[in-house]
């Protein structure tokens, strides 16, 4: 099952993100190794980031979450994560 994982940035994120940077891309490196991440990114509007995952429940994805580093160190003020259905690509094309 995707959720994708919308993560809402704090107020001064933009000044404290690199310090954590490192550790937050090596975060998600281990879930791609471990075949999981579909997709990450920030939001260019400034408002966040994007992450879609694979998971086998909503609480296993709060569970990874809750070890990101930007979580941890408050970058990220609010997470939304919402069962996602891939339709285009077709998964698997």
């Amino acid at each position: 099952m995707l959720f994708a994982i919308i993560a809402h940035d704090a107020r001064d994120a933009k000044d404290r993100r690199p310090v954590h940077r490192p550790a937050h891309l090596a975060h998600l490196e281990d879930i791609q190794s471990a075949g999981k991440l579909i997709l990450a990114g920030p939001l260019t509007d400034g408002a966040g980031s994007l992450i879609v995952v694979e998971a086998e429940s909503q609480a296993d994805v709060w569970k990874t979450v809750a070890r990101d580093p930007y979580v941890e160190n408050g970058i990220f003020e609010r997470i939304d994560i919402h069962p996602f259905l891939q339709v285009f690509p077709p998964p698997n094309s």
